[in-house]
């Protein structure tokens, strides 16, 4: 069993005949370092592959998720999955491990989790139907009160 800290840090242990085997984090980096280097890669690579319309959200502190959500927009179902397997691809090679990833299937709306940042990759038609930015960006309830 694992179960993930807010940076997506495995916390637990893993028990195996009675002995408790530490799990160490994949990045000798921590905290807001590891997550502003991350972003950059993550930008680096959107902006390679052509993403259009990319938005940042800082989500620290906001949510156990992670520390940054990145929304962006292919043109298509081809150009969305070619925009994920860049950014996989170039993940892995700049030492950021395997994100997880859902919706690969479709091509609609991709999801991948690196652990600091959580980027959707959307058709335009299904990003304006689930319109995540807005909800992501409504002041906090606290704020609000008076």
């Amino acid at each position: 069993m694992v179960c993930h800290s807010r940076k997506g840090k495995a916390l637990t242990t893993v028990h195996a005949k009675g002995k408790t085997l530490a799990v160490v984090p994949k990045s000798a980096e921590r905290g807001a370092d590891a997550a502003a280097r991350a972003l950059e890669a993550v930008l680096a690579s959107l902006e390679d592959s052509k993403a259009e319309d990319i938005v940042t959200i800082d989500i620290a502190g906001k949510s156990a998720l992670g520390d940054y959500m990145v929304v962006v927009s292919g043109r298509s179902n081809r150009h969305v999955m070619a925009i994920s397997d860049h950014l996989l691809t170039d993940l892995k090679d700049d030492g950021f491990g395997t994100a997880r990833v859902e919706g690969q299937e479709g091509g609609d709306w991709i999801l991948i989790d690196t652990g600091d940042i959580i980027v959707h990759v959307f058709r335009p038609e299904t990003r304006e139907f689930y319109n995540i930015e807005k909800m992501w960006a409504a002041p906090d309830m606290d704020e609000t009160r008076h």
